[in-house]
């Protein structure tokens, strides 16, 4: 089991926050497919503690949205604290603090990544979230490996992961990518298994080139984290949590999920995203997903150029009519990673 404070998971897969994507449809799809714990998209602090259409529907948490955890990005401490406690009264069941958000427009304001760099702002959040929730729920921190490469990146890096530990958080989540990298080159995994050794006993998650249930498993081999958290390789593909939990328990992984079955996973995520958006605006929320879904899809490309030009719920459902029908006589699926390359026979995944 993984242990994060007092969230006990029966098994180490997480769906990391998304900005974007991990939204209340998408959580309840990896949830079916297995994965143990989901974040919601990164919010910021001072949107939660507005009043107003935005806040309400940040603070609102479905009974089967559970285990269930808020992040948080800002760059004033005074924020977090107020804007942690209204997200742990509305139901969330960790508090997870963004010190990993690489985009340009974040750093240029000052959150996300950019705190890395400033190892005091860094630990008083921490402080402040930690006081406000009160033990109520656990606090977890999710960071990059430093800004850049330098040793002062890395100084103050190793400040902020031993302070916040030293605060009380019950986890964190190491990124193996520094901040300068965004997406760009491999994952150091290196780094990442230097962090866990260093802690020791503490909770580590490991973030990074997880596009494949065999990467998610080599990386806890590797490096010895406590479980790991799968970020863009869990986008239009839930399956890869169902993957996960058969390689954790021993058994083959399960052949790939043929085109109609993928149909259905699509419709049935729509079906969610209606629900929750309305036809109009969900068509719109989907059509990105379904862009991501197609990947895997023996006729990728024509597929995505499809579900890219949808703008009805009527014209969505009529791709996955035309591309997914169970009458059709489907080439056979062959399980990629993301840059095509065959995972069963070991190839290298790609970005994350």
């Amino acid at each position: 089991m993984l242990t994060i404070g007092s969230l006990q998971l029966d098994v180490p897969f997480v769906q990391a926050a998304l900005s974007g994507y991990s939204d209340l449809p998408m959580r309840r799809m990896a949830r079916r497919f297995g994965a143990a714990y989901t974040l919601n998209e990164v919010v910021l602090d001072k949107l939660v503690v507005q009043k107003g259409k935005t806040r309400r529907r940040i603070l609102h948490v479905e009974p089967d949205d559970h285990p269930v955890g808020g992040q948080l990005m800002g760059a004033n401490p005074d924020a977090f604290g107020p804007a942690a406690a209204d997200m742990v009264a509305a139901g969330f069941d960790v508090i997870d603090i963004n010190f990993a958000c690489p985009v340009k427009k974040v750093l240029g304001r000052c959150r996300g990544g950019f705190l890395l760099s400033q190892p005091a702002t860094a630990l008083e959040i921490v402080r402040g979230v930690v006081l406000a929730v009160a033990g109520q729920c656990p606090v977890t921190v999710k960071m990059r490996r430093g800004m850049d490469d330098t040793p002062a990146s890395e100084r103050n890096f190793f400040t902020i992961l031993d302070g916040a530990f030293a605060e009380g958080v019950a986890g964190v989540t190491v990124h193996g990518r520094t901040v300068r990298q965004r997406y760009v080159g491999p994952s150091d995994w290196s780094f990442v298994r230097r962090v866990k050794q260093h802690v020791r006993d503490r909770v580590v998650l490991g973030s990074g080139d997880l596009f494949s249930a065999e990467r998610c498993l080599r990386m806890m081999a590797e490096t010895g984290v406590d479980g790991v958290t799968i970020a863009r390789g869990c986008i239009g593909n839930p399956w890869i949590f169902a993957d996960c939990r058969a390689l954790y328990a021993g058994q083959p992984l399960p052949p790939p999920p043929s085109v109609p079955e993928q149909g259905r996973v699509i419709a049935e995520h729509f079906d969610e995203v209606v629900r929750v958006y309305g036809e109009a605006h969900g068509c719109q929320v989907m059509r990105k997903f379904g862009i991501k879904y197609s990947a895997h899809h023996p006729c990728a490309v024509r597929v995505r150029d499809d579900f890219a030009v949808v703008r009805t719920a009527e014209a969505f459902r009529a791709v996955i009519h035309r591309w997914y029908s169970a009458e059709r006589d489907w080439p056979a699926v062959v399980r990629h990673d993301r840059h095509g390359e065959d995972v069963a026979a070991g190839a290298s995944a790609g970005t994350d």
